[in-house]
């Protein structure tokens, strides 16, 4: 569910690809590890963020077509 009742923002796939975003942005490179930007999401945020939801997260940017994936490097399409 995208839109969920929850309390939780650090468990919505909207905020954690918001994350995803910004961490792409942030990256030195033009490529980015997909477990780099999990650490670099759990070490600005308090509360981790389930690596359950990270992973949907990414599905649902993948599919939207804003991101891509090269053998586990992500790379923003835009």
């Amino acid at each position: 569910m995208l839109l969920n009742q929850d309390l939780h923002p650090e468990r919505q796939i909207y905020y954690l690809g918001a994350l995803i975003l910004d961490a792409i942005n942030s990256a030195k490179y033009e490529k980015i590890d997909l477990f780099d930007i999990y650490q670099h999401i759990n070490k600005k945020n308090a509360p981790k963020a389930p690596f359950q939801s990270y992973m949907l997260a990414l599905d649902w940017l993948y599919i939207l077509g804003i991101i891509e994936n090269s053998s586990g490097n992500i790379k923003k399409c835009f």
